[in-house]
C-alpha cells in the first residue's frame, strides 16, 4: 500500500455518541420520535445532512431548510464537544500513528461527510495541519454525493495522486466501508470505535477490524 485515507467522525475522532444524541433530538423534533439504532447505522452515519433530513421528514427539503436545521444541529454538536473535555481528543493511538505516517512520508488525507464549519472546527481544535495538507481534505461541500457512493473516496485518492488499489481506507460507518469498496480501494479497515466486531465481520471486503490505532499493521506499507 502507498497511501491512507481516514474517515474522521467515529474514526480519528470518536464522537459517534455525540452525533447519535444530537440527531436523536432532531429526529424527535422533526417527526415526533427519535431515530432507532438501526436507522442511525443505515441512514445517518456517512450521509449528508440533506440525506438525513430527507429521510427523517419523508420529503425533499429546501436548501434553506437544510441550512437552517444543519446549522442548528451542528452548533449544538460543537458545543457538546467543547463541554466534554475528557473525550474531546483524537482516538487512542491516532497521534502516534499520524506522527509515524509523517516521519515515513506516507501520503494521507481525510475524507469526511462533515460540512466545512465542522472541518474548520476540527482543524483548529486538533491542529490537523500538523499531519495533513488541508487542501487535500475532502468534505461535504454540497456537491459530493453521500456515502455509500464512492465519489468521496475517489476524490481523496485523486488528491493523493494514487490509484485506489494502492490506498488504505479506515472507516467506522457501514455506508463508509461500502463507499470505499465501491471506489475499489485496496485495503479497507473497520475501526470498532462504538460498534462491536460482529457488525463488521459479515463484510467480506473488510480486510481487518481494529479497536484503536495501536493495532494498525504498519507492515501494510513499504517503508
Amino acid at each position: 500500500m502507498k497511501g491512507i485515507i481516514f474517515d474522521f467522525n467515529g474514526t480519528l475522532f470518536w464522537d459517534s455518541q455525540l452525533h447519535y444524541d444530537a440527531w436523536r433530538s432532531f429526529s424527535e423534533k422533526l417527526r415526533g420520535y427519535p431515530f432507532t439504532d438501526d436507522e442511525m447505522r443505515k441512514y445517518m452515519f456517512g450521509r449528508t445532512n440533506k440525506d438525513i433530513i430527507e429521510y427523517c421528514t419523508g420529503k425533499t427539503p429546501s436548501d434553506d431548510t437544510v441550512r437552517r436545521l444543519a446549522y442548528e444541529k451542528e452548533s449544538l454538536y460543537r458545543e457538546q464537544c467543547l463541554m466534554d473535555k475528557e473525550h474531546f481528543k483524537l482516538a487512542p493511538g491516532a497521534v502516534e500513528f499520524l506522527d509515524w505516517l509523517v516521519e515515513n512520508n506516507i501520503p494521507r488525507t481525510i475524507a469526511t461527510m462533515s460540512e466545512w464549519q465542522n472541518v474548520e472546527f476540527y482543524i483548529k481544535e486538533f491542529k490537523l495541519e500538523r499531519w495533513f495538507d488541508l487542501d487535500k481534505i475532502v468534505y461535504s461541500n454540497g456537491k459530493i454525493k453521500g456515502k455509500p457512493d464512492p465519489e468521496i473516496y475517489q476524490i481523496a485518492c485523486s488528491n493523493l495522486n494514487l490509484n485506489p488499489k494502492d490506498c488504505i481506507v479506515i472507516e467506522d460507518a457501514l455506508s463508509g466501508l461500502e463507499a470505499a469498496y465501491n471506489a475499489n480501494v485496496g485495503k479497507i479497515i473497520a475501526i470498532a470505535s462504538l460498534e462491536s466486531h460482529s457488525l463488521y465481520e459479515p463484510l467480506s471486503y473488510v480486510y481487518q477490524i481494529i479497536d484503536d490505532f495501536y493495532q494498525f499493521d504498519k507492515l501494510l506499507f513499504n517503508t
